[in-house]
This record gives C-alpha cells, sequence and structure tokens, in this order.
C-alpha cells in the first residue's frame, strides 16, 4: 500500500499550492542552463536573457552534460530540473562545431517536453555595448510590447512556431488591464528571411502630440541579435488537444474549503477572540429584571400574610 504525505505545516501547504495545476494560469518561469561545452558569446546571451527574465527566472551556472533536447534519453534531467524549480519554459545553450552558438527554446506540459526549436545565434550584441541616456533603461519586471513585423510569422511554419514561443518567452505574466504609463520596452521581431529572424529591445519613449494619443520614440537599448531556425518539433495532436483545453464554467471558490486525499472535504472555521472581561453587561437584564421582579412578587406575598395575621389578632382580642 502506497503511504500519502501530507505536509503538517502552513508553508508546505502554501508551497505546494502555489504548484499545483490552475485552471487560469499566471506567469510562467524560466530555467536557463549551460551545456557541457559553449562559447563566449552563448554565455553572454544566456546572462542577457537571465537579466530581462530577472524575476521570473531561475538560471543554472553548473554545465549539464545529460541534457539533450532532441536525443532519446536526454530530456529526462531537463524534465527533473523543470519539476525541481516548477519551470514551464526552458533556453538551453551548447556550441559544438557542427552547431555553433546553438540555442535550444522549448515549453513544458505537466513538467514534460511540450515542443521545442532549435536557433543559432548571430551578430550579437549586449546590453552594455549599447549607449543611450541611462533614464530610459526599462524596469525590472515591467510589461513589454511585442511587435513582430514580416509575413513569415504568417506563411512559415517554422516561423510561426517561433512565433510562438518567443511570445510565451517575452510577455511574462497575462494581466487584462494595462496603464500606458508603465510601458517602457518594445521586442521587435523581423523576420528578414525564412529562417532567419532579427530580435532586438527597444526602449519606449512617450512625448506630447497635442492630442490624446502620446507621440512615441524608439530608443535601441540591446540585447540585439540574428535567430537562424535549425531545428524544430512540434506536439502531437493529443497532447496539443489536452493542453489546449479551456474550462467553460469556472467553478466558484469556497473560501477555506479544501480538499484532502485521505479526510476528503475540509473546512477550515475562523472564530475570533472573545473578550468577556472587556465586554460591556447593562445593569438591567433579562435575567435581573425577572429575579427582582420574583423577590417584588414575594415580598407582597409575606406582607400580605403578615397583615392578615394581624387582623386576626385584633379581632380575636
Amino acid at each position: 500500500m502506497l503511504r500519502v504525505k501530507t505536509p503538517q505545516k502552513a508553508r508546505a501547504r502554501r508551497e505546494l499550492e502555489k504548484r499545483a495545476p490552475k485552471l487560469i494560469e499566471t506567469g510562467k518561469k524560466t530555467l536557463i542552463l549551460h551545456g557541457m561545452k559553449t562559447s563566449a558569446v552563448l554565455n553572454a546571451v544566456l546572462s542577457d536573457i537571465y537579466h530581462l527574465k530577472k524575476e521570473s527566472a531561475v538560471k543554472f551556472s553548473r554545465r549539464n552534460k545529460d541534457v539533450c533536447p532532441f536525443e532519446n534519453g536526454g530530456e529526462t534531467s531537463l524534465e527533473f530540473f523543470s519539476h525541481q524549480t516548477d519551470c514551464s519554459l526552458f533556453v538551453y545553450g551548447s556550441h559544438t562545431k557542427k552547431r555553433p552558438d546553438n540555442l535550444v527554446i522549448g515549453r513544458m506540459y505537466d513538467h514534460h517536453i511540450y515542443d521545442l526549436i532549435e536557433v543559432g545565434v548571430e551578430n550579437f550584441k549586449r546590453m552594455d555595448s549599447f549607449s543611450y541616456d541611462k533614464k530610459l533603461s526599462p524596469r525590472v519586471g515591467s510589461k513589454p510590447f511585442i511587435c513582430f513585423i514580416g509575413d513569415g510569422f504568417d506563411n512559415v511554419e517554422e516561423l510561426k512556431h517561433l512565433k510562438e514561443v518567443l511570445l510565451d518567452l517575452l510577455r511574462g505574466e497575462v494581466v487584462e488591464k494595462l496603464n500606458l504609463a508603465g510601458l517602457d520596452r518594445v521586442y521587435l521581431c523581423t523576420a528578414t528571411s525564412s529562417k532567419k529572424v532579427f530580435l532586438t529591445q527597444c526602449a519606449l519613449r512617450l512625448k506630447k502630440s497635442g492630442t490624446v494619443v502620446p507621440r512615441t520614440e524608439l530608443v535601441e537599448v540591446g540585447p540585439s541579435m540574428d535567430l537562424v531556425v535549425r531545428r524544430h518539433r512540434l506536439p502531437n495532436d493529443s497532447l496539443r488537444k489536452e493542453a489546449m483545453r479551456v474550462v467553460r464554467d469556472q467553478p466558484k471558490k469556497d473560501k477555506n474549503i479544501q480538499q484532502d486525499t485521505l479526510r476528503g472535504k475540509v473546512g477550515k472555521i475562523n472564530i475570533p477572540d472573545q473578550k468577556v472581561g472587556d465586554s460591556f453587561v447593562p445593569n438591567k437584564t433579562k435575567g435581573v429584571k425577572r429575579e427582582r421582579r420574583e423577590a417584588k412578587l414575594k415580598k407582597e406575598e409575606k406582607e400580605g400574610t403578615e397583615h392578615a395575621s394581624k387582623r386576626q389578632k385584633e379581632d380575636a382580642e
């Protein structure tokens, strides 16, 4: 018989609730890791990606020889790392003679490989190499614009797949409303050919235009690079259908009610501290009035009997 362990402390329960599947997902965490051999260019690329997603990213500094995303058996360690760090996106960098400056971007579903795309990095420029007014530098965690330019993102299958992956990687947490003053960056993705995409980041400057809509200016702040598509692997139809499933009628969440594996439905009742000593008790309560009324009746009965006995004595005399 398998033993089911339930967390005893509230902190452990909260951590498990964060990692549990949700009907409406919030932000996705990204796992950034190195292969057995990397180049200086690739190390700079991974560092800049980590800087762009600093609040929702986990970066491993050690090299991983067991991670090979496109090979059989090379996905086990990657899925294990995804489960340990609770990351649903990963960026894996490696450098070989056959595939120099290689970058593999993939998505996870239920901590298993969902899809993969492999790109080569060319003409890379670091964020430190751009000179601009530092007041325009984008804030960490701000919501970006993502602009895709070119017909290849609608016609070419590889670029369609790359567009989906880049959207998940760069957009951050999904929100319903945005404050225009908080938009300070733009990601520009330009399809220069059927296999190559130019990616760069620009700071957004809002200026007065005399109308309600402000005039915008773009200042390139980096990083910038050319991504050359090499290989990609799409999910099968059954896995895609399961991952894209949407619950139409979302059940109403009951407050302070949980489902336990062993005990079933468990409710929690919060009782505030009853300060009995500090509570105000009025003088004329119902109990006091009843006692006074009963004492008054007894007194009247007693006086009535005494009065009757005195009258009998007077008649006898």
